[in-house]
Parts: structure tokens; sequence; C-alpha cells
């Protein structure tokens, strides 16, 4: 078979199935989980339901699909944000605003929480924290960020802190939510002026 044929039957059908996540979110949103058939699917897309049930088995594969076209998507974006000219502390800055607001923009629905269970959930939750892991090693290499907590300790901080950006009702509050948690990741300041606990030892005792 001719490559350029190959290639047009690849794109039909990425386009059938990208129309039939389309409109099963657009469904799901609009009237409810239990209201949505593989019928409907087929009424709205214009696509036979014999045709989508060679793609999909069922709604659930559907909705499953979809929510992973969507996390792919934001691992890609975060990918691309790192990948962006900068010191490690700047990158890391951008990465976990990113990430902030879009937990801030998803959230809330009982279809979202149905749907974060998948494995495709836990290997891009996996990538993500290696991302930022090694961010934070980089920075801490440099003297950016701190290093007497493991990157993958402090990973961990950041992806526990920032799932609050989900409740938060306002942009200036999730922006502020992430200026708090790269707060915890600067380097500690010393307070004894660069003596060490024998130099405070030494230091003159005032008598009462």
């Amino acid at each position: 078979m001719p490559k350029l044929w190959n290639e047009t039957i690849d794109a039909h059908r990425r386009a059938v199935r990208d129309a039939t996540l389309d409109a099963t979110a657009a469904l799901v949103a609009e009237q409810g989980l239990l209201s949505v058939t593989m019928a409907k699917i087929a009424e709205v897309t214009g696509i036979g339901r014999a045709t989508l049930y060679k793609y999909f088995p069922d709604v659930e594969a559907i909705l499953v699909a979809w929510h992973e076209r969507q996390v792919t998507g934001h691992l890609e974006h975060l990918i691309t944000i790192r990948d962006q000219v900068g010191d490690a502390g700047e990158r890391l800055k951008a990465v976990l605003e990113a990430y902030a607001f879009i937990s801030h923009e998803h959230h809330g629905t009982k279809l979202a929480a149905r749907l974060h269970r998948g494995e495709h959930v836990v290997k891009a939750q996996h990538q993500l924290h290696h991302l930022i892991r090694d961010l934070l090693a980089e920075g801490a290499a440099t003297g950016d960020l701190r290093d007497d907590v493991a990157p993958d300790e402090l990973a961990t901080y950041c992806l526990h802190a920032l799932t609050a950006a989900s409740s938060l009702r306002s942009k200036a509050a999730v922006r502020r939510l992430v200026s708090v948690t790269l707060a915890g990741l600067k380097p500690p300041r010393r307070s004894d002026g660069g003596l060490g606990c024998a130099g405070l030892s030494d230091a003159p005792q005032s008598r009462s």
C-alpha cells in the first residue's frame, strides 16, 4: 500500500478519534455521565455506531482516552517550559506556576476524580516528579536552591503543596501559593554571621 495512502488513513483515524473524544467530553459536561450513550455519541459526531465500536468498546473507554490525551498535553506543556532559556531556579518557577494553574483550572468534578485513578495518571505523575526533581538538583548544584534536603523530597513537597491550587478562587491566590512554595526552596540563611557552634561557645559570656 502506498505511503501517502497509509498517511491519509492514519490522519483519518486520528480525526475520528479526536472528534469522538471531544464530543464525548462535551456531552458528559452538558448532560452528565449517566446520560451519555454510544448511540448519542455516534449521532453527535456523525460516526456510525459500528465504526465507533471499532475504536472504543464503551463510553468509559472514550473518557479514559480523552483524559489521557489531556494529561499528556499538560505534561508536554510543562516539558516545553522546562526547556526554555534560563537558570534552574527561573525554569523551576515557571514549571511550578504552570502546574499550579493546571491544577486550578481542571478540578472539582466527579468525572475528573474518577478518571484521575488510571495508570496513565500514575505514569505522568512519575514523569512530572522526575522533571521537578532534576531542576531542583540542578539548582542545588549551582547554589541557587537549597541542598540540605534531597531533591526527591523537595519535589514531593512542591507537588503536594501545589495541589492546594485546585481549591483557590483566583489566579492571584495561585501565584501567592507558588511564591510561598518557592520560598521553602531557597538556601537556608545562616544567622550566626558565619560562626559555627564552636565559635559561639567561645564568645565572651555576659555576667548578670
